[in-house]
């Protein structure tokens, strides 16, 4: 089990917004996502003791898991947020002081000396422009590539007339099929890599049946997304669940054309990575 204090308890329920169940942006498919990348079945009656909301599931991890396990999971929540307000052009509503007791609590459970959070390669990120390289030297079948150009075409017509939606959807269309190429054209370095999803007799999943997050995961565990671009392609990820109605009315948030523009930007900058052009 963790060693979280009462008091470190109460300063996550406040950050992660834990009051009526909830945590945070997150939909009941997104954050069993998020678990299913450390290997964890947050859905399984061992998380339901207390109840089956995502908040009374996620004490129950607490309880249950050692400390390392829920420093990384806590992480990767709280940079989804961070990375969910940045594309949708929120404010961050987590006080100066709240966010750093939360990433000091993190750090501790990591084994880490605390430090302050910094966003300053966010930022950077965020302000520079990426080109969308040539598709020749992308990991695509050749008769897929008209396809991903035709897409790409057509997500910028929808950037230009307000389809913010559309957007979002070509743009985590383009991604998924860039990434499940490579995928393909790597197998080996793609299925030994720790983060690839394994069938019930534990080999690893046909690539089809990788989801995007997994793509991502593993895409930057071999050197093929670098850091940055991981973190922002699950935001990405995360808008691109909005095909489904439901996603979008749990999260009560309509993309605008800040989303969408930030998407596309995201697009672009994972594209030049896979082809090994990121400056």
């Amino acid at each position: 089990m963790s060693s979280l204090t009462h008091i470190e308890k109460l300063v996550l329920e406040k950050a992660f917004q834990m009051g009526g169940g909830y945590v945070l942006h997150f939909s009941d498919r997104t954050f069993a996502e998020l678990f299913d990348q450390h290997k964890i079945d947050i859905s399984s009656p061992e998380y339901e003791d207390l109840g089956s909301s995502k908040a009374k599931r996620l004490r129950r991890f607490w309880e249950l898991e050692p400390d390392q396990l829920v420093g990384a999971v806590l992480s990767d929540m709280l940079n989804s947020y961070e990375i969910h307000c940045d594309i949708s052009g929120r404010e961050l509503d987590l006080g100066g002081k709240l966010l750093k007791k939360v990433h000091d609590i993190i750090g501790r459970l990591n084994g880490q000396a605390a430090a302050p959070h910094s966003s300053t390669t966010e930022n950077e990120f965020l302000a520079r422009e990426f080109a969308i390289p040539n598709l020749q030297k992308m990991p695509i079948d050749a008769q897929v590539i008209s396809i991903i150009n035709a897409r790409l075409e057509e997500a910028r017509v929808a950037l230009g007339t307000g389809a913010h939606l559309s957007v979002i959807f070509l743009c985590g269309s383009v991604l998924e099929a860039v990434l499940r190429g490579a995928a393909q054209r790597d197998p080996a370095n793609f299925n030994q890599a720790s983060a690839a999803p394994k069938a019930a007799n534990k080999s690893p999943k046909r690539f089809p049946e990788w989801s995007l997050a997994q793509l991502i995961d593993v895409a930057c565990e071999v050197g093929v997304l670098q850091p940055d671009i991981k973190k922002f392609s699950h935001g990405l990820r995360d808008f691109r669940n909005y095909i489904h109605p439901h996603e979008q009315m749990i999260s009560g948030f309509t993309p605008d054309q800040h989303t969408a523009e930030l998407c596309f930007k995201v697009l672009k900058a994972a594209l030049a990575s896979v082809a090994g052009e990121r400056g």
